[in-house]
């Protein structure tokens, strides 16, 4: 994560390292230096309430990692079989870019990345849905 910059809005909170952090009355830029810090922006945070889809299950998995609620080497497994059974279903070109970078971030250990190709995902899952309703 080394050269992340962070931009918050006025009392922004964002998590890192398992601290919550709240931005002060102005809009502030933040350089992340140290690698392989864990930052999770709470207003992208998914609620345990929302983890309704598939790709949302995936997302949440990673972001358990991003906050320190699940340990990296036991959600490896899980976040890789997660995106193997949505490979299954998300077949077009642009979907397998991001799939096939969230694997490479797996492997990588780098959980932000993960949550962020997955996240791409989520308007294509979202019109799927709507298309096929349950």
């Amino acid at each position: 994560m080394t050269g992340l910059v962070l931009k918050l809005g006025p009392h922004e909170r964002v998590l890192i390292n398992g601290a919550v952090i709240e931005n002060g009355e102005r809009r502030s830029r933040l350089s992340i230096k140290s690698p392989n810090a864990n930052i999770l922006r709470l207003r992208d945070a998914i609620h345990p309430e929302e983890v309704n889809t598939p790709v949302r299950r995936v997302c949440y998995i990673a972001q358990l990692v991003l906050s320190g609620d699940a340990v990296p080497a036991e959600a490896r497994l899980q976040l890789l079989r997660g995106i193997e059974q949505l490979s299954q279903v998300l077949t077009d070109s642009d979907s397998r870019a991001c799939l096939a970078e969230a694997t490479r971030a797996v492997l990588d250990d780098q959980h932000y990345q993960v949550l962020k190709s997955l996240r791409g995902l989520l308007p294509r899952e979202e019109r799927l849905m709507a298309a096929h309703p349950t």
